[in-house]
Formats: C-alpha cells, sequence, structure tokens
C-alpha cells in the first residue's frame, strides 16, 4: 500500500501498474483467509494464499475494502438499484459477485481495466462455475456475448481498454449499452495516482459532462474533483473511516492478530482517504459514511 509514482507510457511502467492488481489481489486473499470479512469468490482468482501479512497491512485492507462497501451499498439503496456502476481499473475486484449474493445488484455492472489483467479475468470466469454461473443466472439467453478481451451479459460486463485513451473507452461504454440517463457510480482503487494529472483530469470531467447524476468514490484524493464541474466532494482519512466503522465488528477482527505496533497502523490509515464526489439532484453522497 506504498506510495507510487505516475506513470508515463512505457511498456514497463504499466507493467507495474497491472502487477498492482495481483499486490492487491493477493493481500485480500490472505486477509480474508484470517477473516478480517468474507469473500466467497476472491479464492477463484487468487488460489494461493500466500505468504502472511503484516496485521497493519490487513487492518489498513478491512478499513477500505468496509469504507468502499458502505458508500457502494448506500448508492444503491438510494437509488433502489435503478442505476448502473462502472468499476474502472477492477483488476481482480468481486464486487459484482458479493451484490448479486446479497441481492443488491445495480441494472448493468461494468469494469474495465487493461486488457490484459481482463483476458487473464474471463479466463477465470469462464472456467469456474461459482464465478460464471451468476452471470448465467441473471442473463436471458443462453449464451454471453464474449471475446478475447471483454465479456458481456445483462447485467454484468467486463472491458479491456486504457483509462488514458478517452476516445477509445466511451466507445465501449456505448457499444455495451452504458446508459447516461441513469444514476451512476464510478469506483475507482488506487488507479488516478498512476496517471499524470492531465491524464485524470481529463477522465474525471469527462465523467462529470457525460453523467447528469452520479457519484465518484476514489480511494486515494480529493482535489481534483472540484475543478472537473463535481458539485460536491467530500473525504475522511482512513483513520477516520475506521474510527466510524461498527464497533462490534471492528472489535471482532482487532482480536485476530495481536499489532504490536498501533503507531504504524494510524500512519498507514492517514497516509489514504476515501473520497466521494457527487454530480446530482438525489442527495446521493448523503450520510453514505
Amino acid at each position: 500500500m506504498a506510495s507510487k509514482q505516475p506513470f508515463t507510457d512505457s511498456d514497463t511502467a504499466d507493467e507495474a501498474v497491472r502487477a498492482t492488481c495481483d499486490d492487491a489481489s493477493t493481500c485480500k486473499r490472505f486477509a480474508t483467509s484470517k477473516g478480517y470479512w468474507t469473500d466467497l469468490h476472491v479464492q477463484y482468482f487468487v488460489r494461493q494464499i500466500g505468504e502472511r501479512k503484516a496485521p497493519e497491512i490487513n487492518r489498513g485492507y478491512y478499513g477500505r475494502v468496509r469504507g468502499m462497501n458502505l458508500l457502494i451499498d448506500a448508492f444503491l439503496k438510494k437509488t433502489q438499484c435503478d442505476c448502473q456502476v462502472v468499476n474502472l481499473g477492477a483488476g481482480l475486484d468481486t464486487t459484482f459477485w458479493r451484490l448479486k449474493d446479497e441481492n443488491i445488484m445495480p441494472k448493468k455492472f461494468f469494469e474495465v481495466d487493461f486488457p490484459m489483467i481482463v483476458a487473464r479475468k474471463i479466463h477465470h470466469i469462464k472456467t469456474k462455475p461459482p464465478l460464471s454461473k451468476p452471470l448465467i443466472e441473471t442473463h436471458s439467453t443462453d449464451s454471453l456475448r464474449l471475446d478475447g478481451h471483454s465479456l458481456d451479459s445483462d447485467r454484468y460486463c467486463i472491458i479491456g481498454a486504457d483509462l488514458r485513451d478517452l476516445p477509445a473507452l466511451e466507445e465501449k461504454l456505448k457499444k455495451f449499452q452504458i446508459n447516461p440517463e441513469l444514476p451512476t457510480l464510478f469506483l475507482s482503487e488506487c488507479v488516478l495516482v498512476y496517471m499524470t494529472a492531465e491524464q485524470s483530469s481529463k477522465l474525471v470531467n469527462w465523467v462529470a459532462d457525460t453523467f447528469p447524476v452520479a457519484m465518484f468514490i476514489n480511494y486515494e484524493q480529493k482535489e481534483r474533483f472540484l475543478s472537473a464541474g463535481w458539485e460536491s466532494v467530500n473525504a475522511l482519512d482512513m483513520m477516520t473511516v475506521y474510527s466510524v466503522l461498527p464497533r462490534e465488528d471492528v472489535a471482532r477482527i482487532e482480536r485476530l492478530e495481536f499489532l504490536d505496533e498501533r503507531e504504524l497502523l494510524q500512519q498507514l490509515l492517514q497516509h489514504y482517504c476515501i473520497c466521494w464526489a457527487v454530480k446530482d439532484k438525489l442527495s446521493l453522497g448523503e450520510g453514505s459514511i
């Protein structure tokens, strides 16, 4: 969870960014194996639990996952699921499967990432019934629409695209029937920080210009949103998020492992924040955390 430098256009830099997908997924796999939270599907993307992670890393990911989920679920509740979700730089994220299990799915859930990562994820979905069955159950025909770098069903779509190439991204989202008139939730976890300021600003501006009712949850920073046409922006550092999570559950996870250096956890959590920006008439961001 250390800070990284913004990427350039070089293949080497892009490969380093793609590697963060595996790092985040293995950290989440280990934390769930210790019981920090329940994720029934991450095991199908990351088979091995891997080497032990420090308790402060596990608690940091716990706060990150719980905080993001609180905001996602609040959005779905306020829109009564009459909305769509777009996860930018989704990696091997399992949010779609969680929402399916909890019966709080949006009308459609989109994921976007580098084509190489998307191809890997599609392979996992195709070859593992616990991943493919939820897609089939929510699809109206016998077969999913599939090629090497995209998979589309009635309720779930994954697209291989470069977020720095906005015309291509917009074209692909339109191809798979994204609806700008629906309330739309954009998710971004440690993605914009790997783009240049100009690239990320163009992306955030495009979302604000294209979707009249939208919310953008970003696990990083908030400065860029107010200057990009968003009506309001809120942010909490992860130490604050951790402090407002349900105390019973926090007490439970704090019993899982002994933490010797509480100051280190505090420094780690204060380094990150969850930010949510809103452009809407529905007060989508109020009372989310």
